[in-house]
């Protein structure tokens, strides 16, 4: 573990009285995360503040993604403490907590010279749409398809198709999901291939994660809900090389911003007939 700058800094675990501060803190960066957000994150995963002077002034998360690999986000040092080392200090402590997993993080371009000094590789990006007025026209399927809402009893079902798509065990962040979001699954005979979620989040609500069997599906599963929601502002993170993004620009979900998916180890390695085509977000991947 690096040490501490100064000897009025303390290092400690995020705990639930501590979201306000880190919103704080998000808010300064422009994150859109509401108190909320960063409530649920918590619930899943491990998180880690830097106090100074009584107060909070850098915070990074964490989430087990089975025994294998973690994801690393919300790494956030306020601006006034920003060139003494903190950001290294917080993050190789968390990293000492993930331990020997493969960890998996998006990379702002100001966190990629940090991440790269600490063993990260830049492996993909993510690119961030979002808008609020779109017109969406529903697109064909194939016969014996169809799309409908998500039941309790696809659930599990949905779990193994994200984590085929990903190669990450997401048993806990697709719970959290199911709980707070609504979902449609794209049904092939009574068989699940494909499915989109659309929950609340930020500045308004995101679909994510999306997972389909080619890019016209995923196109369909997202259409559905853009037509369904049309005029809620609406965000999507989607992998750089699926296609997605001219077509999301010309419905209105214009580009905003792009982060470097990062791996320090192994990247993970989906398999299975259906992608990823849109994350949960960018902190949970």
């Amino acid at each position: 573990m690096a040490t501490l700058p100064d000897n009025r800094l303390q290092l400690r675990a995020m705990t639930a009285e501590d979201i306000a501060a880190v919103q704080a803190l998000s808010k300064a960066e422009q994150w859109p995360h509401r108190q909320q957000d960063l409530a649920g994150m918590l619930e899943l995963g491990t998180g880690t503040v830097a106090v100074m002077g009584g107060e909070i002034v850098a915070s990074a998360m964490w989430w087990p993604c089975g025994e294998r690999y973690a994801t690393l986000g919300s790494v956030i040092v306020a601006r006034t403490c920003r060139g003494a080392g903190l950001g290294r200090i917080i993050t190789e402590t968390v990293l000492d907590q993930i331990g020997d997993r493969n960890v998996l993080l998006n990379a702002t371009d100001e966190g990629l010279p940090l991440y790269r000094k600490l063993g990260f590789n830049g492996v993909a990006e993510i690119l961030q749409h979002q808008g609020a007025a779109f017109q969406v026209p529903l697109l064909p399927l194939d016969a014996g398809e169809r799309i409908r809402p998500l039941g309790v009893a696809d659930e599990q079902r949905v779990t193994e198709l994200v984590e085929q798509a990903t190669g990450l065990e997401r048993d806990a962040v697709m719970e959290a999901v199911f709980g707070k979001g609504l979902g449609i699954v794209l049904d092939h005979d009574g068989a699940i291939t494909g499915v989109a979620v659309f929950r609340r989040f930020g500045r308004g609500y995101v679909i994510g994660p999306v997972v389909a069997p080619d890019l016209h599906r995923a196109k369909a599963l997202i259409a559905q809900w853009l037509g369904a929601r049309s005029g809620e502002f609406t965000r999507l993170d989607i992998p750089g090389d699926v296609g997605l993004g001219d077509w999301l620009e010309n419905l209105g979900l214009v580009r905003v911003g792009r982060v470097v998916t990062m791996v320090r180890g192994t990247a993970p390695v989906g398999h299975g007939s259906s992608r990823s085509f849109a994350i949960v977000s960018q902190s949970l991947g």
